[in-house]
């Protein structure tokens, strides 16, 4: 299977079920909707790594894969000053992903929990949900609520904002 063997091992200590479904290389969500096309009752989820002003606070935000998202209204809405996308170098730091891979699942590469995530409030009820392994040529589809159990393990913080 395609994906950090690390998220594979947590995703079994915690006896999450999953789907695994392979798929060419999909750095975008445009790309990837193609290869998306025949999963079926599932959410797939769009993650966006952003930094503050200061670079000393980093923020994973959560949401719907065909919502868009103004950068101006998160920064209105989450209170957290000023945001800009944080760099490869500090994804690489802090979640061990490279662009075009950004997951949840890379929380597994922070040991200090400094990553806060924000997560849409309609996704919350969502029955089924995916994210890459930590690499953009497969995806993992999940319960809602197994997602949770894994952010528990995590120890990163995170709440639910409303994002539209």
């Amino acid at each position: 299977m395609n994906g950090d063997p690390r998220v594979y091992e947590v995703l079994k200590n915690l006896q999450i079920d999953f789907e695994y479904h392979e798929h060419p290389a999909a750095p975008t969500i445009e790309i990837a909707l193609q290869y998306w096309k025949d999963i079926k009752e599932t959410t797939h989820c769009k993650n966006l790594f952003f930094r503050n002003h200061k670079g000393n606070r980093h923020y994973l935000v959560i949401l719907e894969h065909r919502q868009d998202l103004d950068i101006h209204d998160l920064e209105h809405r989450l209170k957290q000053g000023k945001l800009s996308f944080a760099s490869e170098q500090r994804m690489e730091k802090y979640l061990g992903l490279k662009p075009g891979s950004v997951s949840p699942f890379g929380l597994v590469n922070d040991a200090a929990h400094h990553v806060h995530l924000y997560l849409d409030e309609n996704i919350r009820h969502l029955p089924r949900i995916s994210f890459h392994p930590n690499i953009n040529t497969a995806s993992l589809v999940i319960s809602f609520r197994d997602f949770e159990r894994y952010l528990e393990w995590t120890g990163n913080s995170y709440e639910y904002v409303s994002l539209y």
